[in-house]
């Protein structure tokens, strides 16, 4: 049995407990927990060792040297994970300090071989762990690979299967890299491929931060091995089925196959079922579980093959049911392997029999883009799918956006069901039918036609509505020189957390005493729990230190236009803004900052490719540490938040009025109190 094998068995135990105690409702409980004492001899021996490792990476860096600085993460992850199990006191357990000493000598050594320009691991078969540099935080982040013995870098590219990991509350980089990839014990190796196991940012389902985990762990994979991009598996147990769903739904077109076994599929039924708790969202709230609830996008599978796996004893096969349900309503049928007798964990039989459907769909290959899809989506976050890519929504997150497109022999037909897309392309170089330069083809959008001379078998045809008919060619013209939302600029606020950000932190202080203690404390509880959920460390800036290269980054700004010289740079440029005393949301609409905070994303006005957050960092707290389901945004695009409220576990105070912009940016004149 191998470490990835033995890890599994135990998050298989971890996860079920875990459930099991939030089946009771307890109380918030830090997480991850607080770790064990380490003893001064120990810590003397982790420290003595993390400072080499430290000085050697000082000294690698210095070199300038591609190959060194190419290879540099696989040696800094060593030092990142003993780092903040010391630091922060994340040791869970004696075997956890000893394998911080163990991967410090890891470290060590492959600091020392790559000194001389040496890197055994980078060639080497069986289970190796690799780092990356993340775009989100600069920090490094760890993932694991088992590189087959017949793979060879000067052979034919190999197929790699995603493995995501199960909830772990205990689970610290240093037990990550000593060996809790995640790969069930019982699964079968495939063939011809490599396995990779993303860290995913620890324990959230591999959501936001830790979906963008997952991306550039890939990304780097690919550089490192030769992949075949054709051969892409999704696949992972319990939360990380959870994964396996979210990313099959979302990301459809990426994969040969997909494997989710348990988890969760969606939040408020799961919650009533297996987390016995009955949800009561606000109306935002309940929009909001659009982003994730994969029973929304459940005509996304109709074209990837896809088999769900759960033990006939295991709650967790509500997972499957209400995708079974979603699936069906959409003429689509859900194939399960079921695990007799079985609670939470695989069966040896039901293994070997994913294993056989996969090598099934291996050796036929991925399946090529289909002439017929129907693609559904909520936000311009996953706004395309093989051939069609959607350029605006409506009214994003708010309503289903849902697309059926056909391509017949000379035409195609494109059905837009009356919801909310607004304008849409067509990426002929994509299609299973290649159109050559001249033809002519009929395109009709609902009840408008469409005669097109096709220029290049690579165009891509662009249509948009003017809320009568459709027209053809692209939306900007109709709305030159203003703000519109578009794929990764389209919020909700926790969208700004998913790429490159930087703290801007406040140099002075706000008149109110209320709002200048309200937002501080946020700004501060944000930087120890995106530590802690999300394992980097915030870059963070005063207001005075910004430059005009941060602006490529977005901008969380916190406090108000009296104390934060940033905000009152952009204030006038913002739809909701600050005067002295009050929150401006209208001519009629005000809210006296001695009682009220603001939270909100908007394009920064200095640099409109990014956006600008005010005092607010992710937005579920730890209420949802508790249950990765829960674990979705919590605010939309804008929130007024009454202060008089403390914040809690679940809200940054009681939240007065909320909403979100339209798809020019624009706050809605319709006020909800």
């Amino acid at each position: 049995m191998n470490r990835f094998i033995a890890f599994s068995l135990a998050f298989t135990a971890c996860c079920t407990a875990v459930f099991a105690q939030q089946a009771t409702k307890p109380t918030i409980k830090r997480i991850p927990p607080e770790g064990v004492q380490v003893t001064d001899n120990d810590r003397d021996e982790l420290g003595a060792n993390l400072l080499a490792l430290g000085k050697a990476i000082d000294g690698l860096k210095q070199r300038k040297d591609p190959f060194i600085t190419n290879l540099l993460p696989d040696v800094q992850i060593y030092y990142k994970a003993v780092d903040y199990a010391i630091k922060y006191q994340e040791f869970f357990s004696q075997k956890d300090v000893a394998a911080g000493k163990k991967i410090l000598l890891e470290g060590l050594a492959r600091a020392k071989a790559l000194a001389d320009k040496q890197a055994p691991w980078a060639t080497q078969k069986g289970e190796v762990v690799r780092g990356y540099i993340s775009k989100i935080d600069g920090s490094v982040q760890p993932y694991g690979v088992t590189v087959p013995d017949n793979y060879s870098a000067n052979g034919n590219a190999f197929d790699l299967s995603l493995w995501f990991h199960g909830r772990g509350e205990t689970l610290g980089e240093v037990s990550f890299i000593a060996g809790g990839k995640g790969f069930a014990g019982s699964m079968p190796a495939m063939k011809n491929t490599i396995m990779l196991y993303p860290y995913g940012r620890y324990c959230n389902a591999f959501k936001f931060a830790g979906e963008v985990d997952v991306l550039e762990a890939l990304a780097d994979a690919k550089k490192k091995y030769k992949i075949n991009e054709n051969g892409l598996f999704d696949r992972g147990f319990s939360m990380g089925g959870a994964a396996a769903w979210h990313f099959a739904v979302h990301y459809p077109d990426m994969w040969l196959a997909a494997n989710p076994g348990a988890g969760f599929a969606e939040t408020v039924d799961f919650m009533d079922k297996f987390g016995h708790e009955k949800l009561n969202p606000t109306w935002y709230e309940r929009k909001l579980w659009h982003y994730y609830d994969c029973t929304d996008y459940a005509s996304n599978l109709s074209n990837l093959p896809l088999y769900a796996y759960n033990g006939d004893k295991d709650p967790q096969q509500q997972a499957a049911d209400v995708m079974e349900i979603a699936m069906k309503n959409e003429g689509l049928k859900l194939n399960r392997i079921w695990g007799v007798n079985m609670g939470h964990g695989y069966t040896k039989s039901a293994a070997k029999t994913v294993d056989s459907l996969l090598a099934i769909e291996q050796a036929k290959g991925k399946n090529p883009p289909p002439a017929e899809i129907h693609f559904t989506t909520y936000t311009l976050k996953y706004n395309s799918m093989y051939w069609l890519e959607i350029d605006e929504i409506l009214n994003n997150i708010e309503e289903t956006t849902r697309i059926d497109a056909h391509i017949h022999v000379d035409s195609i037909t494109i059905k837009t069901n009356g919801g909310s897309a607004s304008a849409f392309s067509l990426i002929l170089s994509k299609m299973p039918k290649r159109f050559k330069k001249g033809n002519k083809v009929i395109v009709s959008v609902d009840k408008d036609v469409f005669e097109v001379r096709i220029k290049s078998p690579n165009d891509t045809l662009k249509f948009h509505t003017n809320l009568t008919r459709w027209l053809e060619g692209p939306a900007g013209p109709l709305y030159l020189g203003r703000l519109v939302k578009k794929h990764n600029l389209q919020g909700p606020i926790d969208d700004a957390f998913m790429s490159a950000f930087i703290v801007v932190k406040p140099s002075g202080t706000s008149k109110s005493a209320l709002f200048d203690k309200w937002s501080k404390s946020e700004m501060n509880r944000f930087i120890e729990q995106w530590r802690m959920q999300f394992r980097g460390d915030a870059i963070v800036k005063m207001d005075t230190e910004i430059t005009e290269a941060d602006m490529r980054s977005n901008l969380i700004a916190f406090g108000d236009a009296y104390s934060n010289k940033f905000i009152a740079k952009i204030n006038d440029k913002l739809p909701l803004k600050f005067n002295d005393t009050a929150i401006i949301l209208a001519k009629r609409s005000t809210y006296p900052t001695k009682n009220y905070g603001l939270a909100m994303i908007y394009p920064n006005p200095l640099n409109q490719e990014h956006y600008v957050v005010l005092n607010s960092g992710f937005t579920f707290r730890e209420d949802a540490y508790l249950n990765n389901s829960k674990q979705i945004p919590m605010l939309p695009d804008w929130a007024i938040i009454d202060l008089r409220t403390p914040p809690d576990n679940v809200h940054p105070g009681a939240v007065k009025n909320a909403g979100f912009f339209d798809m020019q940016w624009k706050r809605r004149v319709m006020i909800v109190e």
